[in-house]
């Protein structure tokens, strides 16, 4: 028998003798006055005779963390996910059966105390247990308490255990919540309409995305899990919704890294009248006013940098960047009119080893070594703007130059944060442009854009110009909880299956 086999074994036998006792296995509540957090926040500046003039009585519940026992007395520190606290337990104050119970108690458990606040001879701020309650039984050993849960592949496919064990990670979790609060609360302040649009949908659309299938048995029709809700929000534009918004789920077919997970939380936003220009310095006042209210600054420690989110950002004009950076790699000059000619931005592509996919053009090319050479340097909040229009069908191109498009990226911390553009509201370069990432898609591109009819037809009602954009919530609170990973600030990533728990072939 193992270790743990063992363990639990005997965390089993303890659960017998606690309900031998007359405790209940699993009570339906407890009645509490107080969390941990609250006890500890609220009292940890108070002196031993302030906590004794008058008594501080509490009902408190939480998950025994750690065990002490010396003689007829022993402490527990109990936790709450955020906060710990000490409970002192003494065999002359708690009824018999009440300390019976305390001496078979495991790490792990979940406990009641009734009892006042005190100061130990150390100083330490305590619970004086008067009775106790058995709320839960732990049946399997946590982990070594000086070492904690350190194998990630355990933290997020246990993250129940992960949370147990590791408290400052409940902060990234905390942090998210705040960030999605304080973007919501910055959006509705500046006038903008909370909506919810369809996760299925007919057409996968709003992004160049391989989508997830699925199917509606009744209807007996495919659907696709929503790759972004950018049609359907538009569409409220072309209703009189001038400024719009959607906190959304959002779910791409498409590999999974530190920076990418099939499903993820975009928010995205609307405004009518307004170009990328004006959004770039919203994005500006949204970033600061978010990370100044989520964590108390814009100067974010983030990995071996730090990043301040202060406007105003860097601007680099797509291929001029490109271009610039190409020539230093090649030991020459490179002009942003060798980007713009299909021979010569595959020969630069060729000759500095960046991917330039068969059929196509000079702008997908020049993005792609754009991507190459200066992605991973981009760690100071930076717009990356003027996008060639062959790699962007929803954007307006610039009037002085059809072959660009009034687009931009942010990249913070070596990634991409937002993508913005001047929403394009001309329904028939719209149509155009959709049969063109037909003919890709045809050419064997999965993730080109499927033609949207319905989509055309609203913008042949009139809509008005307008700028729109999608913020990465996951990795915006990467930034803001200095996390590495995006499976970090994800409470459930999605995971490979175990050798163990594969599904059984039906039959």
């Amino acid at each position: 028998m193992s270790n743990e086999d063992e363990q639990t074994r005997q965390r089993k036998a303890n659960l017998e003798a606690i309900v031998a006792l007359g405790f209940a296995a699993y009570p339906n509540k407890f009645d509490t006055t107080h969390t941990v957090s609250q006890l500890v926040d609220g009292y940890t500046a108070k002196t031993a005779a302030e906590l004794e003039n008058p008594k501080v009585e509490t009902l408190a519940a939480g998950r025994v963390v750690g065990i002490r026992s010396f003689g007829k007395a022993a402490f527990l520190v109990i936790s709450d996910g955020r906060s710990r606290l000490q409970v002192y337990v003494r065999q002359d104050v708690l009824s018999e059966r009440d300390y019976q119970m305390a001496k078979l108690l495991d790490v792990g458990d979940q406990v009641g105390v009734s009892g006042h606040l005190f100061r130990t001879k150390t100083d330490e701020l305590s619970i004086w247990a008067g009775k106790l309650e058995f709320l839960s039984k732990c049946f399997l050993p946590l982990p070594e308490k000086w070492h904690g849960l350190q194998d990630v592949e355990i933290r997020y496919r246990q993250r129940y255990l992960d949370l147990i064990v590791n408290p400052d990670v409940r902060r990234v979790f905390e942090i998210r919540t705040r960030a999605v609060s304080a973007i919501r609360d910055f959006l509705t302040t500046n006038g903008f309409l909370e909506v919810e649009t369809p996760m299925m949908q007919p057409i996968a659309g709003g992004a160049l995305a391989r989508p997830f299938v699925t199917h509606h048995n009744t209807l007996d029709m495919k659907l696709y899990l929503r790759i972004a809700p950018e049609l359907y929000l538009k569409r409220l534009t072309v209703g009189g919704i001038e400024r719009v918004f959607e906190i959304n789920r959002n779910f791409r077919n498409e590999g999974i890294s530190t920076q990418h997970n099939p499903e993820f939380t975009m928010l995205e936003f609307y405004w009518a009248y307004v170009d990328y220009l004006r959004l770039m310095t919203f994005t500006e006042e949204l970033l600061s006013t978010v990370a100044q209210q989520v964590v108390g600054t814009t100067a974010l420690p983030f990995g071996d940098h730090v990043v301040n989110l202060s406007a105003p950002f860097r601007r680099l004009s797509l291929r001029h960047a490109a271009a610039e950076k190409a020539g230093e790699k090649l030991g020459r000059t490179v002009t942003v009119d060798e980007l713009r000619q299909v021979d010569s931005a595959r020969a630069i592509a060729r000759q500095l080893g960046v991917d330039a996919p068969k059929g196509a053009g000079a702008g997908k090319i020049a993005s792609n070594i754009f991507e190459a050479l200066w992605e991973k340097d981009l760690i100071q909040p930076t717009f990356v703007h003027d996008f060639p229009t062959e790699v962007s069908p929803l954007s307006k191109q610039r009037p002085d130059d059809p072959d660009t498009v009034e687009r931009f990226e942010l990249y913070i911390g070596g990634f991409e944060v937002a993508n913005a553009f001047s929403e394009l509201n001309d329904p028939y370069e719209q149509q155009r442009r959709f049969e063109a990432q037909l003919t890709d898609r045809a050419a064997g591109d999965q993730e080109a854009h499927a033609m949207d009819e319905d989509y055309v037809r609203a913008l042949e009602y009139g809509m008005p110009p307008a700028g729109g954009e999608g913020i990465g919530i996951d990795r915006l609170v990467m930034l803001l909880s200095n996390s590495s990973s995006i499976r970090d600030v994800i409470l459930f990533p999605l995971m490979r299956p175990r050798a163990d728990e594969q599904p059984k072939a039906e039959g």
